[in-house]
């Protein structure tokens, strides 16, 4: 009970925490209605976690990998994502392209981790390994079907919203490669997941 409790406290904690970045990160964003469609999706994740609290709940680290992807996600939508002052990076590693929406992308990957928890808990796996394979399935899905969702956007729009909601930055292979971030961050989350596993068997 006493660990319940203080998963709880955390929890809450960062929905708290949330609120306020996105309270500052809501005043004079670089546009809108980016920062507006942006902000659909994070406020619809920590809607349905929290509705869904009482039938089930994530453990800490689950709860943690939504966390790191909200921030993202908001401060992705003050600026837009191929405007996150990122030029501490991109001149000591020499590059031309804005990485922050790869980076976001890998932390989409980070999905997986509760992903493969839920299904695992739920007896919808038959094994954590299971539920891991199926959890790094289930988020190169989702990144397949949210780069469907970016071009529609995009073409809908037809404007300066809808190229900075797409974020391609003249990548041909922008979604392709978006989708390989989405992954790399699945593979990688899933595998702690199967570490915490072990240990917690033993």
């Amino acid at each position: 009970m006493g660990n319940s409790i203080l998963y709880s406290y955390r929890d809450l904690w960062m929905v708290a925490a949330l609120v306020c970045v996105a309270v500052v990160l809501g005043i004079y964003p670089a546009d809108r209605t980016v920062w507006c469609v942006e902000m659909v999706w994070a406020v619809g994740l920590w809607a349905i976690l929290l509705l869904t609290r009482r039938k089930f709940r994530f453990s800490t680290p689950a709860y943690l990998c939504f966390f790191v992807w909200t921030v993202l996600q908001l401060v992705g939508a003050h600026y837009t994502f191929e405007h996150v002052p990122m030029e501490w990076l991109m001149k000591p590693l020499g590059l031309v392209r804005n990485p922050y929406d790869r980076i976001a992308h890998f932390a989409v990957g980070w999905f997986a981790f509760p992903l493969a928890e839920l299904f695992f808990r739920k007896g919808w796996a038959k094994s954590a390994g299971f539920a891991a394979f199926f959890a790094v399935m289930s988020t190169v899905a989702m990144a397949g079907i949210w780069e469907l969702v970016e071009w529609w956007y995009a073409v809908v729009d037809g404007g300066e919203a809808g190229a900075a909601f797409l974020g391609s930055q003249g990548d041909v292979w922008d979604a392709q490669k978006d989708i390989l971030c989405d992954t790399l961050g699945a593979i990688c989350s899933s595998g702690l997941y199967l570490c915490r596993e072990r240990k917690s068997a033993k």
